[in-house]
C-alpha cells in the first residue's frame, strides 16, 4: 500500500512538473494568441499614436477573438512606456506602438536612455505614417515655399516658428528646413502643440511644422495657410498642397510614424504571425479608410523592412539633433 502511494505521489509530481514546464515554454505561432494582448502606447490618450493603436487593436481583437488592451504610459518623450515594453516578458503578449520619437529622435536627444531602441526590441511592422505640414499665419505675405524662402532671406531672424517643445519632431522639422534652405528662423518652444497653434493663430509666432491630423481643420477653414507637406509624396487629404521636396528642397522628408514592436527575444514565428496580420489589416478597405480619415497613411511592411527603417531614422535624426543643439537630460 505504501509502495502504491509512493508511486502515485511521484507520478503526480512528475505530471505537475511537466505542466509547469509546458506553461513556461515560449509562445509559438500555432497556439498564439491564447490570452489577452497588451499594446503599450507611450503617449497620452486621444493623441494620434493612441488613435492609430486603437484602430489596429480593434481589428486585431476581432480577427483573433482575444481582448487587445491599449495601455497608455506617457512621459519623458515616450521613454517611460517604451522602457516598460522593452523589459516585458518576450512572449508576444506585450507589444509597443513605437514612434519617430521613441525609435528615431530620442536616441540622440536624451543623454541617458533607459532602453536601446535597436537591441531591446523585435520590430514587427510599420503601421502608418503622418506627414507634417508647413503652415504659416495668413498675414505672412507668401503663397509658396519659394516665396517663403525668399522672404526669410530678406528678413533673417525676424520670423518665429513654434513647436511642441525642444527636441520635438516639430522643432527638428524646422531646424532641418533652416539647414536645407539656408535660412534662419527663431525657435519658440511650447508645452505641447495646442499652445503653439494658439499663438500661431494669434500671430505671436508665424510658422509651425504641425502633424497633418492636427493641421487639417485650420487649413481647411482657411485660418492657417499650408505651404507644403513634409512627406515624399503629396497627401490624399491635402492633394493640392505640394511636398517640400518638389518645392525646391529635394530630399526633405519628415513625418511621424507608428510601428509595432515586441520585446527582444520574442519568438520569430510569433513576430511573423503578428506582422502578417498587421500588414493585412492595414490594407483592408475599412481600416485603410479609418486611417486616411485620421490623416494617416497605411504602411504595413515586414519586420526586416521596419528594422532597416528604424536604423535609417536613428541615423537621420542624429544629424538633425546635433545641428539643432537640442539636448534633454
Amino acid at each position: 500500500m505504501q509502495l502504491m502511494s509512493f508511486f502515485w505521489n511521484r507520478l503526480a509530481c512528475t505530471a505537475a512538473a511537466a505542466c509547469l514546464a509546458f506553461a513556461a515554454l515560449p509562445a509559438h505561432a500555432d497556439t498564439y494568441p491564447a490570452r489577452p494582448i497588451r499594446i503599450i502606447v507611450p503617449f497620452a490618450a486621444a493623441g494620434t499614436t493612441d488613435l492609430v493603436t486603437r484602430i489596429l487593436a480593434q481589428e486585431l481583437g476581432t480577427r483573433w477573438n482575444v481582448p487587445i488592451v491599449v495601455d497608455n504610459r506617457p512621459g519623458a518623450g515616450g521613454n517611460i512606456g517604451s522602457d516598460a515594453a522593452a523589459h516585458a516578458e518576450p512572449d508576444g503578449y506585450t507589444l509597443l506602438m513605437g514612434t519617430v520619437a521613441t525609435h528615431g529622435i530620442n536616441a540622440s536627444l536624451y543623454k541617458r536612455m533607459p532602453y536601446d531602441p535597436v537591441k531591446d526590441f523585435a520590430p514587427i511592422g510599420l503601421v502608418a505614417s503622418t506627414p507634417s505640414v508647413l503652415e504659416v499665419n495668413p498675414k505672412v505675405p507668401v503663397d509658396s515655399v519659394a516665396q517663403f524662402i525668399d522672404y526669410l532671406k530678406a528678413n533673417p531672424g525676424k520670423l518665429y516658428f513654434g513647436s511642441a517643445g525642444n527636441g520635438s519632431s516639430h522643432h527638428l522639422a524646422g531646424e532641418l528646413f533652416d539647414s536645407m534652405a539656408g535660412v534662419k528662423m527663431v525657435h519658440v518652444p511650447y508645452r505641447g502643440t495646442a499652445a503653439a497653434v494658439t499663438d500661431l493663430l494669434a500671430g505671436q509666432v508665424q510658422v509651425i511644422f504641425d502633424t497633418l491630423p492636427s493641421a487639417m481643420p485650420y487649413v481647411k477653414s482657411g485660418k492657417l495657410k499650408a505651404l507644403a507637406v513634409t512627406s515624399p509624396q503629396r497627401d490624399p487629404a491635402l492633394p493640392d498642397v505640394p511636398t517640400l521636396a518638389e518645392s525646391g528642397l529635394p530630399g526633405y522628408e519628415v513625418g511621424s510614424w507608428y510601428g509595432l514592436l515586441a520585446p527582444a527575444g520574442t519568438p520569430p514565428d510569433v513576430v511573423k504571425k503578428i506582422s502578417t496580420a498587421v500588414a493585412d489589416i492595414v490594407h483592408t478597405p475599412d481600416t485603410r479608410r479609418k486611417l486616411l480619415e485620421l490623416g494617416a497613411t497605411p504602411v504595413g511592411n515586414t519586420p526586416a523592412q521596419f528594422a532597416d527603417y528604424i536604423q535609417r531614422e536613428i541615423a537621420k535624426w542624429a544629424v538633425v539633433v546635433k545641428a539643432s543643439g537640442a539636448q534633454v537630460d
